[in-house]
């Protein structure tokens, strides 16, 4: 199962000239971006691991995939998102937002149902991958034996 989450989300992945593309857009209209990863990516969880700080104060593209890249790589087995921030209007809100990695396999959702007093109905999702602990829901450790 496929997440949709975010900007792009029902579109194939992104390329890494497509994701240099977006950045750069988002560069050109002032918007800092900031790059978060999890291995939960259930609708509601809307906090993500931030990898780093924001980056405020990069005016290339090059720079942002490096930070992209470096996620990915202390983190191959978990979901990246990259987030651009506007706070034009005196606040600080999304602009955009979307994830430029995915495991493999991605497990899906369970949909379970809970029934109530007075016939009451009530419907849970449950990510598959939360039925491993933290840090080994997506497969083996990079290292043979040890926990993430």
């Amino acid at each position: 199962m496929r997440i949709t989450q975010g900007t792009f989300s029902h579109l194939p992945d992104l390329t890494a000239a497509e994701i240099t593309a977006q950045i750069g857009y988002c560069l050109d209209n002032g918007w800092p971006l900031s790059v978060e990863f999890t291995d939960d990516p259930h609708p509601r969880n809307t906090y993500w691991e931030m990898w780093g700080l924001p980056m405020f104060d990069l005016a290339d593209p090059a720079g942002v995939m490096l930070e992209v890249d470096a996620c990915r790589t202390a983190h191959p087995d978990c979901y990246v998102k990259l987030n651009a921030y506007d706070a034009r209007l005196g606040r600080q809100t999304t602009a955009l937002s979307f994830i430029v990695q995915r495991p493999e396999p991605e497990p899906g959702f369970r949909l379970e149902r809970h029934e109530g007093a007075d016939r009451r109905i009530t419907y849970t999702t449950t990510s598959y991958a939360t039925d491993r602990p933290q840090g080994e829901r997506y497969g083996p450790s990079p290292v043979a034996g040890k926990p993430r």
